[in-house]
């Protein structure tokens, strides 16, 4: 269920080129993944991992995700520590 809120909210992300022909990109939906690249793919990349350790302190802290097209994180599950 993660690697598809994951997918889904990918979908949503923003990308813009900057002045300097580097990228941002953000996904609104998510308040704080802001991530930046010397290309496209690399601003996605970081993107993903930024969103990725979003949803990691968001879930551990227990704060409350946005739901993303009928993906909802925000059920009481055990998180297992490894």
């Amino acid at each position: 269920m993660i690697s598809e809120y994951i997918e889904k909210a990918m979908e949503k992300a923003f990308y813009d080129k900057l002045e300097d022909g580097t990228y941002s990109g953000e996904i609104s939906e998510c308040p704080g993944t802001l991530a930046f690249g010397k290309t496209l793919y690399e601003c996605q990349r970081e993107l993903k991992s930024t969103l990725e350790g979003w949803i990691v302190i968001g879930l551990r802290h227990g704060h409350e995700l946005p739901v993303i097209e009928n993906l909802d994180l925000n059920t009481k599950q055990e998180i297992v520590n490894e």
